[in-house]
């Protein structure tokens, strides 16, 4: 963003960027919390962080348009699939995560549970 042929790396790093749920702004405009990009020894582009649990929801809309439909419309070998994932990304260390992706995926707390549980053999 300082437009000395940063372009590229822009570009390159947008993807990442918006698969997080974050925002790209001006490097003068970061915040505390925001974390500056710097290349060729100039700082080109800052990123903000989502909020974990704004992330939790960027991640379920990612995962439903990659499913081409809703998560709730998923048979249950999809919705176990959906879980295993989520977990894996740290999706339950988000308070309330079990109910956010219980609702997404239509099912109730157990049964995200039972899914978890399942996948750890217990």
């Amino acid at each position: 963003m300082t437009g000395t042929g940063d372009e590229p790396f822009i570009a390159a790093v947008k993807p990442l960027v918006d698969a997080m749920g974050g925002e790209m702004v001006p490097p003068d405009e970061a915040g505390p919390d925001d974390v500056v990009l710097s290349w060729g020894g100039s700082d080109v582009v800052a990123v903000r962080l989502p909020q974990l649990a704004d992330s939790l929801d960027h991640i379920l809309a990612a995962m439903e348009r990659k499913q081409g439909k809703p998560l709730a419309d998923l048979d249950r070998k999809a919705k176990q699939e959906v879980v295993r994932i989520l977990e894996a990304r740290g999706a339950f260390s988000v308070r309330h995560g079990v109910e956010t992706v219980a609702s997404a995926l239509g099912v109730s707390r157990f049964t995200v549970y039972n899914y978890l549980n399942r996948d750890k053999g217990v």
